[in-house]
């Protein structure tokens, strides 16, 4: 099993289904996907209040990971929509998966 909290990941995060999407990498999801819940990001996630992790794929190495994400973000909006909708039909919030508890506020990681 791998180190969750050092999991490389290509990710998206949305606000609503028909809002704005983020698509972002990372060296450590669990870290970064709170920092946009908790509104620590700076940015786009902040902004448009991108707080639902509706989409992530692990990755080996950090470069295959870059190389994924800016791939990804060339797209169309709808290639993202079906690649979140390929494992995530309904939109949840994968969060509580990821890290098996709802986040704790005072939770430092």
């Amino acid at each position: 099993m791998e180190d969750r909290e050092g999991t490389i990941a290509v990710y998206m995060m949305a606000s609503r289904y028909d809002g704005p999407l983020y698509t972002g990498v990372t060296a450590n999801l669990l870290w970064r996907v709170r920092q946009h819940k908790d509104g620590t990001a700076s940015g786009f996630t902040r902004k448009y209040k991108c707080t639902s992790l509706v989409w992530w794929e692990p990755h080996g190495a950090i470069v295959e990971a870059i190389h994924r994400e800016k791939r990804i973000k060339k797209w169309p909006r709808q290639w993202k929509i079906n690649l979140i909708e390929d494992r995530n039909p309904h939109w949840r919030d994968l969060w509580d998966e990821l890290w098996a508890v709802p986040p704790n506020p005072d939770l430092k990681l």
